[in-house]
């Protein structure tokens, strides 16, 4: 089982990548978001989802845990197949299918190649109670991670943690708050507390966050 491949682009095609691993090439396909950070003669280190089946083996590559791992969820779904996942990370990042699910945002999720309506709402029903330990956390578990918008991954094995995280984001969405503004409390707090995270504080903290962010718009809105 191939997990992880590091070596130069070779050839760099419209859904794949030819990785040469000394000498030996490597047929990856990969979505267009992992593809454009590619250079063709440039090293490239990537993980690996294999794919064995009667007839075929297929690598799919990854520029990070989050991306692969939202693949392995992707795929779980009926309907989704491996090009669909694909097409699924190339349309929209991590954090968008953490908020679009979140929210049930069938429309995002039909911009994927692949993708209609009857799937887009079969994907948001089957994932929405899985998606909070995957991702719910992913923005704030990387070193230095400040904002939901910060692209962070988080580290495997961090599960205690990233339960933490999903209980607050979805206390306080059912408080009435969107799950982007959740999201986003939720992981400044999670990064100032370190590793002693715990949901209380999480949601105290979070509160306090979306409070001032209230009152502010609220004085904005009346000084316009």
């Amino acid at each position: 089982m191939i997990a992880k491949l590091t070596g130069k682009i070779d050839t760099l095609g419209d859904e794949w990548a030819i990785i040469d691993v000394a000498g030996v090439g490597y047929l990856v396909f990969c979505s267009s978001r992992t593809l454009g950070a590619m250079n063709a003669g440039g090293a490239v280190s990537i993980l690996i989802e294999t794919h064995v089946r009667e007839d075929h083996i297929h690598l799919y590559g990854f520029a990070n845990v989050a991306e692969r791992d939202w693949f392995r969820l992707l795929t779980t779904v009926q309907g989704v197949g491996a090009k669909v996942g694909l097409g699924i990370l190339s349309s929209l990042t991590s954090e968008d299918l953490v908020q679009a699910i979140a929210s049930g945002d069938k429309a995002a999720i039909t911009r994927a190649n692949g993708v209609g309506p009857k799937l887009a709402v079969r994907i948001l029903t089957e994932l929405k109670d899985k998606v909070s330990g995957l991702a719910l956390g992913q923005a704030v578990l990387s070193s230095g991670a400040t904002d939901a918008g910060a692209g962070a991954s988080f580290a495997p094995g961090d599960n205690a943690v990233r339960a933490e995280i999903a209980d607050a984001v979805s206390a306080l969405v059912n408080l009435g708050y969107s799950p982007s503004d959740a999201l986003g409390a939720v992981s400044r707090a999670a990064s100032e507390m370190g590793e002693d995270v715990r949901v209380e504080s999480l949601i105290r903290i979070g509160l306090s966050a979306l409070g001032t962010q209230d009152t502010s718009s609220s004085s904005s809105s009346r000084r316009g």
